[in-house]
């Protein structure tokens, strides 16, 4: 069955960002604005091109495997899932979207989505067509080189576990990942919830799920962080970075 790809919200029950000419500060696209020196034309431009999307809960995809790919999406608030499911039916993790990232990039190659998209909690999306944006971009050098960045990134991150890592090297990069990845758009750093499940975690990692469980409490017992359920601060990360050091190259 196909998903309700990207469900539309009338913007006036969305909370107003501020100035119509300023984008949230997570957005995938703010520093494009800061960095580019954007004119207000090209600014309203750009901003002509968001809809806001939302909210979606918990279970509810942004869209399915197969469906006509007609936009990309930066991830406002919340968690978003990819993954795909085999012949057997099993279920691949691909992917954990936070704010301020973009999902449907690994469309662009193609007519259809590649893969599924599901809220972990509250989502809020902020949808940009593609075909349009694409336009846009041709004659935005700043917008166009950060859609490049947004693909390489999307690319690199498929591979960053593919070697041949031990369990304490694929969770401790997976927590330093996660780390950085929320203290650029502004968030702690060190303290911060794992929304996603411990058998997605386990999945995504290629790890089984009694393995993530033993990995996070040896890390508990040797002091690197502190797990309370879903709740996770970083306690000595120097030394978490130095486990993760060999995936995450620095």
């Amino acid at each position: 069955m196909s998903g309700v790809a990207f469900p539309r919200l009338d913007r006036s029950v969305l909370a107003d960002d501020g100035d119509a000419l300023t984008f949230c500060s997570t957005c995938a696209f703010s520093q494009v604005c800061l960095s580019q020196g954007m004119d207000k034309s090209s600014l309203q431009d750009l901003h002509m091109l968001v809809e806001h999307v939302g909210p979606l809960h918990a279970g509810e995809h942004v869209f399915r495997e197969g469906d006509p790919f007609e936009a990309i999406a930066a991830v406002r608030a919340g968690t978003v899932k990819t993954y795909s499911v085999d012949r057997d039916g099993r279920e691949h993790v691909l992917g954990f979207h936070l704010p301020g990232e973009v999902i449907g990039l690994n469309a662009i190659d193609g007519d259809h989505y590649p893969c599924n998209a599901v809220a972990l909690d509250t989502v809020m999306l902020c949808r940009f067509s593609f075909p349009k944006i694409s336009v846009l971009a041709a004659r935005l050098p700043g917008l166009q080189q950060t859609l490049f960045r947004l693909l390489s990134r999307d690319i690199g991150n498929a591979s960053l576990l593919a070697g041949d890592w031990s369990a304490d090297e694929r969770m401790a990069a997976f927590l330093i990942g996660l780390s950085r990845r929320l203290a650029a758009r502004g968030f702690s750093p060190d303290r911060f919830q794992l929304t996603m499940a411990r058998t997605d975690i386990a999945n995504y990692l290629r790890l089984a799920p009694e393995t993530v469980s033993r990995v996070l409490k040896r890390f508990q017992d040797e002091g690197m962080v502190r797990v309370d359920r879903r709740e996770l601060e970083i306690t000595a990360r120097a030394r978490l970075e130095g486990l993760a050091g060999a995936i995450l190259r620095g």
